[in-house]
């Protein structure tokens, strides 16, 4: 058997863009060959699925998952929402879903067993790419637990059962009454998906993220020329405004329109308390590629 060098490895890799250990088994499987590696690798479907996995996925679709006292939330994209609509897709982000229930992360989630073929979720979502023609990525996956209460989940612009383009869940800690608890947790990720609130309280809003503001709303304030003193005092003026626009507890209820959120959670026989929420919504943070409709008819026809 040949000698599998890094060299050929490599090579293998800038034709392909095929990960290093795949490149390595295709090599290992063709004693050395770069040309019999590449059909290898393509009859494989990772060639063709690793080009893909360089192109940028920005839509696809939010879902949600609950189980008694654990609720899960995942981003799981694609190139178009043509394939976001494609109903082997949406089974593919069900399956996802299902399993990330016992998944700590993403990393976590793409090693767990999708059937007792023990295929791995990475090596399928492999095989889709190849097969649909498009990238798929499993972008982010997160939970959260409660000890007493509910944990409540909406989904807006939903396109199938617990899948979107925004997903909230949120965990509220009480011993009030559970049909009541329910109802109002359904409103709370209702109002969450809407404001997007950057955190529960005051107190827990990041410490960088709150200086950032602060500094912003003071160089804001000083432009108006006036002594340092009326400055300071619209700062703070500011920075209630912003409290009441970007932290949940300060926000107005949407549902009604004049209620605070902390004063909806004492409405109930017995105080709630909001543990946790995670809102997602569809390609947040994902620079999406612009793209020359010149150029794209040119590269169509060349």
């Amino acid at each position: 058997m040949s000698e599998i060098t890094a060299s050929l490895v490599k090579e293998l890799r800038e034709k392909t863009g095929v990960g290093m250990m795949d490149c390595k088994t295709a090599l290992k499987e063709n004693n050395g060959d770069i040309e019999a590696s590449i059909d290898w690798l393509r009859t494989k479907g990772i060639a063709k699925a690793a080009k893909k996995e360089g192109r940028i996925a920005s839509e696809g679709l939010i879902a949600v998952e609950s189980v008694e006292n654990i609720a899960s939330i995942i981003e799981v994209n694609s190139e178009t929402d043509f394939v976001a609509r494609n109903e082997d897709f949406q089974n593919i982000v069900k399956k996802l879903s299902t399993l990330s229930i016992e998944s700590e992360s993403v990393d976590d989630l793409l090693e767990k067993k999708l059937d007792e073929e023990g295929i791995s979720v990475k090596e399928y979502i492999t095989e889709m790419i190849a097969s649909i023609g498009e990238n798929i990525n499993l972008r982010r996956a997160n939970k959260i637990s409660i000890t007493n209460g509910v944990i409540s989940s909406y989904i807006h612009s939903q396109v199938a059962d617990g899948m979107g383009k925004i997903g909230v869940i949120v965990g509220l800690e009480s011993e009030s009454n559970k049909e009541q608890l329910e109802d109002l947790g359904k409103k709370i990720a209702m109002h969450i998906a809407a404001t997007n609130p950057i955190s529960i309280s005051i107190d827990n809003i990041p410490e960088d993220v709150l200086e950032r503001e602060k500094n912003i709303l003071a160089e804001e304030a000083r432009e108006s020329g006036k002594p340092e003193e009326i400055i300071e005092k619209m700062t703070e003026g500011r920075l209630k405004k912003y409290y009441q626009e970007s932290v949940l507890l300060e926000q107005i209820f949407v549902v009604d329109g004049e209620s605070k959120i902390s004063d909806i959670l004492n409405s109930l026989d017995k105080p709630v308390k909001i543990k946790e929420f995670i809102r997602m919504g569809l390609g947040e943070g994902i620079e999406k590629k612009g793209e020359d409709f010149a150029n794209e008819v040119d590269s169509l026809i060349s």
